[in-house]
C-alpha cells in the first residue's frame, strides 16, 4: 500500500527533481562545492561517475552518463527498504530513551512529518532537544550572506528570515547549511547539557551531525548526494531516497509507516 502511495504521490518513481538538476549537483560535489557537501567532508575522491553509480545504487537513478534530460527516478523499493532501516533507529533510540535533535531546511514541506516524530519520541521517554533557540547565524545564499535565526517548531529545529514572524509560528526557511546544526550543539555544549545521540533531519542537519561523529539519519532528493556519500562512508547510518519536494500532507503516510514500524505509534 505505501509502495502505491510513493508512486502516486510522486514521492518515488519519476520525481519532479530533474535529471539536469541532480547531474548538475554531482558536478559540484565532485568539485567539493560546500552548497552541496552541505557540512560533509569526504574522506575519499568522489569523482562524477562515482557519484552516479553511488546514486543508481542508493537510490534507482540511471546509471547512464548519456542521460542528462527528464525527471529524475527513485526506486520506491529502496525508498522502503530505507525507511524499515529509518525506523529500526528510531526504535532503538526509544529503546534507550537517548537524547534526540530534529532539525529540517525544508519546513514547508517536512515539518510536520518530524514533528509527528518529536512527539513520538518525547512520548517514549527521549529528550527532544531544543538548544540555542534564538541564536543568529550568518548563512551564505545565492543573494549574500543573511542572518538567520534557530527557532523550534514542536521540537523541531528551522531557521528563520530576518524580519520573521513570532516564535513558534511556522514556516521557517529553506536551507542546505550545516550551520545550524553546529550552533545547536554549541547550544548544548554551553548550557552543559547533553548531547544528542541521534540527529534526525536532512540538508546540512543531517550531514553536519554525522561530519561531528553523531549518529544521523534523514530523508534526501536525488540532487543531494551529500547524504548517501555520508551513508557510504560510515558518517550518515541511515538515507532515505525520496523527493523532498511534495506537498507536506503527503508524507503522512510514511509518517504512519515508520512509527508502526519503530513500535512508537500512539
Amino acid at each position: 500500500m505505501l509502495r502505491a502511495h510513493l508512486l502516486a504521490a510522486r514521492l518515488a518513481g519519476p520525481v519532479a527533481t530533474s535529471r539536469e538538476k541532480s547531474l548538475r549537483s554531482y558536478r559540484l560535489f565532485a568539485a567539493r562545492d560546500p552548497r552541496v557537501t552541505i557540512g560533509l567532508d569526504p574522506v575519499r575522491t568522489w569523482r562524477e561517475s562515482d557519484l552516479l553509480r553511488l546514486m543508481a545504487d542508493k537510490c534507482g537513478v540511471s546509471a547512464d552518463p548519456t542521460h542528462v534530460t527528464g525527471p529524475d527516478v527513485i526506486d520506491p523499493e529502496r525508498t522502503l527498504t530505507a525507511l524499515n532501516a529509518f525506523a529500526l533507529r528510531l526504535r532503538a533510540a526509544a529503546a534507550a530513551r537517548v537524547p534526540v535533535l530534529l532539525g529540517t531546511g525544508h519546513p514547508h514541506r517536512l515539518l510536520i512529518f518530524y514533528a509527528e516524530l518529536a512527539d513520538a519520541l518525547s512520548a517514549a521517554g527521549c529528550l527532544v532537544l531544543s538548544p540555542a533557540q534564538g541564536r543568529c547565524i550568518d548563512i551564505t545564499t545565492r543573494f549574500g550572506v543573511r542572518t538567520y535565526r534557530l527557532d523550534y517548531v514542536r521540537g523541531v529545529a528551522l531557521v528563520r528570515e530576518p524580519g520573521a514572524r513570532c516564535a513558534g509560528s511556522e514556516p521557517g526557511a529553506h536551507s542546505h547549511s550545516p550551520l545550524p546544526v553546529r550552533a545547536a550543539l554549541e547550544g548544548v555544549m554551553e548550557a552543559g547539557g547533553p548531547l544528542p545521540e541521534l540527529v534526525i533531519g536532512d540538508h546540512g542537519w543531517v550531514c553536519g551531525a554525522g561530519q561531528l561523529g553523531i549518529e544521523s539519519i534523514g530523508l534526501a532528493d536525488t540532487d543531494d548526494p551529500a547524504l548517501f556519500v555520508g551513508e557510504a562512508e560510515g558518517r550518515v547510518s541511515v538515507a532515505v531516497p525520496l523527493d523532498d519536494g511534495v506537498r507536506s500532507d503527503y508524507y503522512r503516510p510514511l509518517t504512519r509507516y515508520v512509527l508502526n514500524r519503530a513500535c512508537l505509534s500512539q
